[in-house]
């Protein structure tokens, strides 16, 4: 059954995500409260969607790491609701997850059919969304995905922002024994409405393809800037962060839909940084 873009109801659109939605009922945290079934419940059977595309979410690692009851509730029970109402209406869910599901001791990029075994309260909350949206729904796409970057240079808060305020110290001291496959939100929109249109389900790997350490990553921020910054390796340990970090977020995915992870970034940085 082909599903009508404009009539789905998006959670969590102000985030980085969101700011590159394109279509359907945009809701935020102010709107709809996704902890609160009747939130949930109520706003759905207001709006009727075609489909909930489920984006809200605590995605800061630390902050979950110290207050893993608010990371359970935003992840997890949210995510419950959310699925509780998409069963209830007999529509699509799609809820975004992440990498952090896996332990990272792997070899290679991991595969949509690789085990689970989240290794901070991050992972361990995404992953019991996971199951919640497995166990409740048929017509599901659970999306993972790694490093997320963009939002443009007045929003964006992630890894690419910190790297680029550091410049003005002409060195910069990057972590260099993590590895993860960066995302960019806009790609990830395309893969989301692809999915939607080709009324997919189950689980895809939806970061863009290829990996490289922190560092690599860093490096080729300075490349496409062409700015006159030297970035140094470090280990993990050095920054001292209230959560495990996994050793390797990395995916490939089933699906050939995501370009290459340079070529993104590359987009993102002329199109929505505009340094030199």
């Amino acid at each position: 059954m082909k599903i009508d873009l404009e009539k789905i109801l998006i959670t969590g659109s102000e985030g980085m995500v969101g700011s590159y939605i394109d279509f359907g009922i945009k809701t935020d945290r102010h709107s709809l409260d996704v902890t609160n079934l009747n939130s949930v419940l109520s706003i759905c059977q207001k709006n009727k969607p075609s489909a909930i595309v489920h984006l809200a979410a605590e995605t800061d690692v630390d902050k979950c790491e110290r207050e893993p009851e608010h990371a359970y509730l935003i992840n997890s029970i949210g995510a419950y609701n959310v699925a509780l109402v998409a069963k209830e209406l007999g529509i699509k869910m799609v809820y975004i997850s992440t990498a952090g599901v896996f332990d990272g001791i792997k070899k290679g990029p991991y595969i949509e059919e690789d085990e689970p075994n989240p290794q901070n309260y991050y992972g361990r909350s995404k992953h019991l969304g996971e199951l919640a949206v497995k166990g409740v729904l048929n017509n599901f796409i659970i999306g993972r995905v790694c490093w997320m970057f963009g939002d443009g240079q007045e929003k964006d808060r992630k890894f690419v922002t910190k790297i680029i305020k550091q410049f003005y110290k002409g060195e910069v001291k990057v972590i260099d024994d993590q590895i993860g496959s960066p995302t960019f939100g806009k790609d990830l929109v395309f893969a989301i409405k692809k999915l939607i249109l080709d009324d997919a389900t189950g689980v895809y790997n939806l970061a863009n393809k290829g990996y490289c350490s922190r560092y690599e990553f860093a490096k080729e921020i300075v490349k496409i800037l062409k700015a006159d910054v030297k970035i140094i390796p470090v280990k993990s340990v050095f920054f001292n962060l209230d959560a495990i970090r996994s050793n390797n977020e990395s995916l490939m995915s089933k699906i050939d839909i995501m370009r290459p992870w340079q070529d993104a970034l590359k987009e993102y940085l002329e199109m929505e940084w505009r340094l030199f």
